[in-house]
């Protein structure tokens, strides 16, 4: 996606746009799943293990506010990368599919893009410089040797990812707000 300006909402600083980009983004991830589980219905019984596919470690214990969204802005651009490659295996599979989960896999692309810019915007500095293509560091095995159920199941967990993430995103760029703006605005 080409260098995105931020478009102010009259009325919403920057931080509260941001908090809504999350709550919006986290609401179509969860769309997304469900329309994944219906489409996969064996995945209804279906329990991960819990092990993360994305990790954020902090450099110190108690990382302030502003470097808690930094890390999130990694996590970000690793579940993008994660989003890529099931968008990119998925039309290896079964093509371009003209359905409801592939619009809205379309949706959490673009908002999940739009909220690295936003975090960009939030927290880069002169001294800092944050990357917002994504992060295609995939370490889980989707090369097939799973086969398609492997993958399958695979994509469930980048969902899930995408899940955690955003809600992640949403109530810690809230607290960003609030130390920012001193008001409950988002």
């Amino acid at each position: 996606m080409a260098e995105q300006e931020e478009q102010p909402i009259a009325g919403r600083s920057l931080t509260g746009q941001a908090v809504a980009l999350a709550r919006l983004l986290h609401h179509e991830c969860t769309s997304l799943l469900r329309l994944y589980t219906e489409r996969e219905t064996f995945l209804s019984s279906y329990t991960p293990d819990g092990k993360r596919l994305v990790s954020a470690s902090p450099e110190s214990e108690e990382p302030s506010t502003e470097e808690q969204v930094h890390l999130l802005h990694s996590a970000l651009r690793q579940c993008l990368g994660l989003l890529h490659r099931v968008i990119q295996k998925e039309e290896e599979e079964w093509g371009k599919l003209e359905d409801e989960y592939e619009s809205m896999r379309k949706n959490v692309r673009a908002r999940l893009e739009h909220l690295l810019y936003s975090t960009k915007g939030l927290v880069e500095t002169d001294g800092t410089n944050l990357e917002v293509t994504p992060d295609n560091q995939c370490n889980e095995e989707t090369d097939g040797s799973g086969g398609v159920f492997g993958f399958k199941l695979w994509t469930y967990q980048v969902l899930l990812e995408l899940i955690h993430w955003s809600d992640h995103a949403a109530k810690t760029l809230h607290v960003l707000h609030t130390e920012r703006e001193g008001a409950e605005e988002a």
